[in-house]
């Protein structure tokens, strides 16, 4: 069993920048392709980004190319997402995800989440 730590949520006005992070607990975060996902009030959880074990392959959802970043840093065992340009649209409780296929999914294992609200 995989536990995973969000952190980095809050409330910013629109235009500004939050950045996620994520740590596996117990875990080396190397041996997962990691993804964060969000789920917004009435609606299902959407993939957002994911980034391979290695960190070469990325994969974003068209609604937040160029303006969110996925990225990893294996020797401090942590996942990122640097959120810029954040729309009101954004605001949702996002996740981080791991699992053992590729920088698309599957994800097996989740977060508990954390909340980022996005002011008009």
């Amino acid at each position: 069993q995989v536990q995973l730590v969000e952190s980095g949520g809050g409330l910013v006005q629109a235009g500004g920048s939050l950045r996620l992070s994520c740590a596996p607990s117990g875990r080396t975060v190397s041996s997962y392709a990691m993804g964060w996902f969000r789920q917004a009030p009435g609606k299902e959880r959407e993939f957002v980004a994911g980034i391979s074990r290695s960190g070469n392959a990325h994969s974003h959802t068209d609604s937040v190319k160029g303006r969110f970043t996925i990225s990893r840093d294996n020797a401090k065992n942590t996942v990122y997402l640097q959120m810029n340009s954040l729309k009101p649209e954004d605001t949702a409780v996002y996740y981080c995800a791991a699992g053992r296929g590729a920088a698309s999914g599957p994800y097996d294992y989740w977060g508990q989440g954390t909340q980022v609200t996005v002011s008009s």
